[in-house]
């Protein structure tokens, strides 16, 4: 008999007796999260956002050859999560299994597919009795679960928030770090409780990453409430910049290890609700993506993999913007000021560094003269100055590669932003 299977079955006979007592408790035992796995923003792909519960392992080791084979794993993306769907019951100990007719190689065999490719492997489970989809929960099983997770070697652990009557959150989340603590292997915690707690108050000691609000759509500006003819609301995606609304004042609570998570990326995706169909054009795409990298946020793409168009592609696969997502510094940008459907972002990176970000919100294409002088940051959270009065910087245009490099020595520059799109400059100084 296997190590990993032996510890298992001893585990299994030791819960017997007094796993449901245990584990209906409040935690009391404080143990620390995994350290060293996000101290950037975590990067990689969920089977979520295109597939939903129509998973199997043929679908999954598909995207993994692609994320290879395009090149983002070289990136950075390399999580490879497995949404819900997965889960096919328990045994009789209590074990959770995948579903055998999606998965029936098992999922440790899936595992170490994803492993042989150079990725990391994530898995999906929910603090309640079920999953938001109707599949086995970790509710009274959460030292088990994480157990089985480590004996499978998953390196990422996506925790939902579904069928959680009378559960605490910040208690839950914490039995469920706790637990992964005791698995002995390290792995990537992020809550998904879309903020109907206020989890970035409490959260940075339990969690990698939290979400800041309900479930994205493929869709940028806000979409209309409807209603069913028995007066109930319809479920309706939030939109990019629904998302950026909420996320933006959640700044003070991110950095290293901790992050706001305002959901996975959308671009290259399209969705159909209730004979609605939603999807974003490139410039929508390129705002929404530049966007989440301005926010210091975890960027795990939701496309499929194996249709993505090259315009697609070029976006995720921009090393520029990327960087200013995965910058050491692990600051959230600002949203400096707002007027007439444009934000004016910045934010501090290393060596002195800053992100400029204008996005234009509004229907029309935008003409905008750069005065340096009106655009000084005073950052308390970052302890940061702009000072464009005494340093002059390069500024790099981050999407368009043909533009020159022009230095904020020259006032009064005038650039064009599209409707529903950004520019996004690199600011390096050059004199001080």
């Amino acid at each position: 008999m296997r190590k990993t299977t032996f510890l298992i079955a001893v585990y299994a006979i030791l819960l017997s007796s007094n796993l449901s007592f245990a584990q209906r408790q409040r935690p009391t035992a404080f143990l620390p999260k995994s350290e060293g796995v996000c101290n950037t923003p975590q990067m990689g792909w969920s089977s979520w956002n295109k597939f939903m519960t129509d998973i199997n392992e043929d679908v999954i080791k598909e995207m993994a050859d692609a994320m290879v084979d395009l090149g983002l794993a070289e990136v950075g993306y390399v999580y490879l999560n497995i949404d819900d769907g997965w889960p096919g019951g328990r045994d009789t100990n209590g074990f959770v299994q995948g579903d055998p007719k999606k998965f029936p190689s098992g999922m440790k065999a899936i595992g170490e597919y994803i492993h042989s490719k150079g990725l990391k492997y994530g898995i999906y489970s929910d603090a309640g009795d079920f999953t938001c989809n109707g599949c086995t929960g970790s509710r009274g099983h959460e030292y088990q679960d994480a157990m089985t997770y480590a004996s499978w070697e998953v390196d990422y652990l996506k925790y939902d928030w579904c069928h959680t009557s009378n559960l605490n959150a910040k208690d839950a989340y914490s039995l469920m770090r706790n637990a992964i603590s005791k698995s002995g292997r390290p792995m990537v915690f992020s809550m998904c409780e879309w903020g109907t707690s206020k989890p970035w108050e409490w959260a940075s000691e339990v969690s990698h990453s939290w979400r800041t609000t309900h479930d994205i759509g493929p869709v940028f500006m806000p979409v209309p409430v409807s209603y069913t003819k028995e007066g109930r609301r319809n479920w309706r995606p939030q939109s990019v910049m629904d998302i950026i609304e909420q996320t933006a004042p959640l700044r003070q609570y991110a950095g290293p290890g901790h992050w706001n998570d305002p959901d996975m990326l959308e671009v290259g995706n399209s969705l159909t609700v209730d004979g609605i169909f939603y999807d974003m054009t490139e410039s929508e795409d390129r705002a929404h993506f530049t966007m989440w990298c301005m926010m210091a946020s975890p960027l795990i793409l939701g496309n499929d993999l194996r249709t993505i168009s090259g315009e697609t592609l070029a976006i995720i696969k921009n090393r520029d913007v990327i960087a200013i997502d995965q910058d050491p510094l692990g600051v959230q940008g600002l949203c400096f000021k707002k007027e007439d459907g444009l934000q004016f972002w910045f934010k501090p990176l290393i060596n002195g560094d800053w992100a400029f970000c204008i996005l234009n919100a509004s229907e029309k294409e935008a003409k905008v003269t750069l005065d340096w002088s009106a655009l000084e940051v005073d950052d308390e959270l970052s302890g940061r100055k702009t000072d464009f009065a005494g340093i002059t910087y390069s500024a790099k245009d981050l999407w368009n590669s043909s533009a020159k490099t022009f230095t904020t020595a020259k006032k009064n520059r005038k650039v064009s932003i599209p409707a529903h799109d950004v520019v996004i400059y690199r600011l390096t100084p050059v004199t001080k």
